[in-house]
């Protein structure tokens, strides 16, 4: 026997989705099976966001890039926010692309593409670029021992004009990146009906 449950669909992804997948993620919070949040935040405002609801009540992961990742050098992380998320008990992630990383050199130097970059070309256009950030940030806050290997709410988001914000939250099994295809998707609580086209 199975059992149903609904999932939150937007009709564009995006920042204006980030106050609804924050409150989808904490009722999914409150059947007691999940211990860990994991959310993709690249200045820290939308962490902020999460843990302003959550932080405490939950290991709340903010995931960010890695310094030099838009410029040589440079974190983007907000430093305030940095500080005010640890002070609310909140781990803050600044690691490597897993589905990028290195091997985005050797494309952007000698041509041609990586498998990672397939893997995520593929979850991007399938399944649109917040499924890919969830899944991408997960790994990222697993090989930085973050989180336990155990079902995790993963909360991915899209950049547009707008600007960044999560639109996307997915229960997860997670697996580090030596062993990426042990990774499950188990849940869809929320993501949008449409990609963000080119």
């Amino acid at each position: 026997m199975g059992k149903s449950r609904s999932i939150l669909y937007f009709d564009k992804p995006g920042i204006d989705n980030t106050d609804a997948v924050i409150e989808v993620v904490y009722e999914r919070l409150k059947e007691g099976d999940i211990q860990s949040v994991v959310v993709a935040s690249s200045t820290g405002k939308t962490g902020l966001k999460f843990a302003k609801r959550m932080a405490g009540e939950t290991n709340l992961v903010i995931v960010s890039s890695q310094p030099g990742f838009s410029s040589p050098g440079v974190w983007k992380f907000d430093q305030k926010i940095l500080k005010e998320l640890e002070s609310m008990g909140c781990k803050v992630v600044k690691q490597s692309h897993i589905l990028s990383g290195l091997e985005r050199s050797f494309t952007n130097k000698f041509s041609g593409v990586s498998h990672s970059e397939v893997v995520a070309e593929s979850l991007r256009s399938l399944f649109g670029v917040g499924v890919k950030v969830a899944i991408e940030c997960t790994i990222m806050a697993a090989d930085s021992g973050a989180i336990p290997i155990e079902k995790t709410v993963a909360v991915g988001g899209t950049t547009t004009s707008k600007g960044g914000g999560a639109d996307t939250a997915l229960v997860v099994w997670p697996s580090h990146c030596n062993n990426f295809f042990d990774f499950r998707v188990l849940e869809i609580l929320a993501k949008p009906f449409r990609r963000e086209t080119r």
